[in-house]
């Protein structure tokens, strides 16, 4: 517990002033970029906008503290909203909160059976193709402020003043660091754009024209709807997909901030204060989160590399909801689409074009599908089929590289040597290499240099020994695992046991990887 305590005390980041400041003026700038965010989706979901702010400052603060990877921004994202929609216009705001209650308790489930470990069968190309849809997505987001409330595109001096004054916040978060690192780039990009809008007196839309932000503590707030096998019957559905998304969403962000940190992050225990801070913001009225990959970025390269980053992000938002929200409704929304979109320059993998021309055919496809479908589609749809799409790739290829060399005994009696996985995808090549009937009267089969994976591997293995011992002929099968050999049937009086060099892999093994 001491030591537990300890750890937590040096992830907080309060070991130095300098440390210290850094981590609060990164928070700073967090909060000031999730307002609009918070704001815009809750509109997404079609809830009040402070639904949204307290989504942010609930998950914010408890996934900062508790969270698996310190220094990563949490709030409510719009991956999620989306969901949301259908769910709050057919049955109200308060199945909403029950939704996000229920899809806590799955996500703490999550964490506590330790299903975050499976984060580790997304492939590369899978992550590649959702770090390049995502920054698309959080660019393609952005436009939105280009346009007027009536939902035409901006004309004339609007859309140039919008124009400048973006690439204004841009230019500054780009320069301001080779003068100064006293204050994130971003940061000052806000403050100066702000300060120049306001000085001069500028007719630019701001962030109190999307709403305002100014509201009371979150209240305490049980869900009102009936407890009926009805209720669950329509909330069930959708917080299993809010949870999947939020899941799949925040442990990319975390394999990705670990990355950019060159640290291992706590799956389980992101998952677990994924899920806890989504069971207590549906009781304070908030719409639920998950981590956010843009935020995060800005945090981290912003100097918060810490949890009193993300901690004072939330508690700034929380203050500005009681206390600041004239001065924050004052910031041009030109200058946080700025930010924004050097997060989303920062975030896209630029080096990923270059390479689809090194990678295989296949990689590479699976790069392209995942982007698209991201943008088209959402998060969870992508990376679900990247994978599918991976796998069925990997067991093509493995399915036609079961390698088989033969060769002679002293005795003239022919040895089967296995190179390559023997899986369901390539049973069928392993049955056709032997000949039975022609094959010598004493065969050697090894398998030393091969892996049996499944039953399907297992099933071929005995149908083989039945055929040789119909043939009348002598079948030894060698270099088999335990596991192999108890799970055979007609083929496990023919298996020939070496302790010395018989490998101790499992069928299917499963390891636990989750740290």
């Amino acid at each position: 517990m001491i030591a537990a305590l300890k750890n937590w005390y040096t992830e907080l980041g309060v070991q130095s002033p300098t440390t210290a400041k850094n981590e609060l003026l990164s928070g700073l700038t967090v909060a000031l970029a999730l307002v609009p965010e918070a704001v815009a989706f809750a509109f997404v979901a079609q809830v009040n906008p402070l639904v949204g702010l307290y989504a942010a400052f609930l998950v914010g603060l408890i996934t900062a503290v508790f969270g698996g990877r310190p220094g990563m921004i949490s709030g409510a994202t719009g991956a999620l909203a989306v969901v949301m929609v259908s769910l709050v216009a057919q049955h109200g705001v308060e199945y909403l909160f029950a939704t996000v209650v229920l899809m806590g308790i799955i996500q703490i489930i999550a964490g506590i059976m330790r299903w975050g470990k499976f984060i580790r069968m997304i492939p590369y190309p899978v992550m590649l193709g959702f770090v390049n849809g995502l920054a698309i997505v959080i660019g393609m987001a952005q436009l939105t402020q280009f346009k007027t409330p009536e939902g035409t595109w901006l004309m004339g001096n609007g859309l140039m003043l919008m124009l400048g004054l973006t690439a204004l916040t841009m230019a500054v978060i780009h320069f301001f660091p080779k003068m100064t690192k006293a204050i994130p780039a971003p940061l000052a990009g806000i403050l100066i754009t702000t300060a120049l809008a306001i000085g001069l007196g500028l007719e630019v839309s701001t962030v109190g024209d999307l709403a305002s932000i100014a509201g009371g503590l979150p209240d305490f707030h049980i869900p009102m709807v009936p407890l009926t096998g009805e209720t669950l019957k329509i909330i069930l559905p959708y917080a299993v997909i809010l949870a999947a998304i939020g899941l799949i969403e925040s442990l990319l962000t975390l394999n990705l901030v670990s990355e950019i940190k060159n640290e291992k992050g706590g799956a389980s225990r992101e998952c677990v204060a994924q899920g806890a801070s989504n069971l207590i913001t549906g009781f304070f009225g908030g719409m639920g989160g998950c981590a956010m990959i843009g935020q995060s970025m800005i945090n981290v390269k912003s100097g918060g590399l810490n949890r009193l980053s993300g901690i004072s992000a939330a508690l700034f938002l929380l203050a500005f909801i009681l206390f600041g929200s004239s001065l924050i409704e004052m910031i041009p929304l030109a200058a946080l689409v700025g930010v924004m979109f050097m997060v989303v320059i920062g975030t896209f993998a630029w080096q990923s074009i270059a390479a689809l021309r090194k990678m295989r055919k296949s990689d590479a496809f699976v790069v392209i599908l995942v982007t698209a479908v991201t943008v088209w589609q959402d998060l969870a749809i992508a990376v679900i089929v990247g994978v599918i799409v991976s796998a069925l790739v990997y067991s093509w290829n493995s399915s036609t590289h079961l390698d088989i060399r033969t060769s002679k005994t002293g005795e003239g009696n022919k040895i089967y040597t296995l190179y390559g996985p023997l899986f369901f995808g390539s049973t069928e090549s392993f049955m056709e290499i032997f000949d039975p009937e022609n094959d010598t009267d004493d065969v050697v089969i090894d398998f030393m240099h091969s892996r049996v994976w499944d039953s399907s591997a297992i099933e071929a293995i005995d149908k083989l020994a039945d055929k040789y011992r119909k043939a009348g002929k002598e079948l030894h099968l060698c270099h088999l695992s335990p596991d192999c050999v108890r799970l055979l049937t007609r083929a496990k009086n023919m298996v020939e046991v070496s302790t010395i060099e018989d490998p101790n892999y499992g069928v299917a093994a499963d390891y636990d990887l989750n740290k």
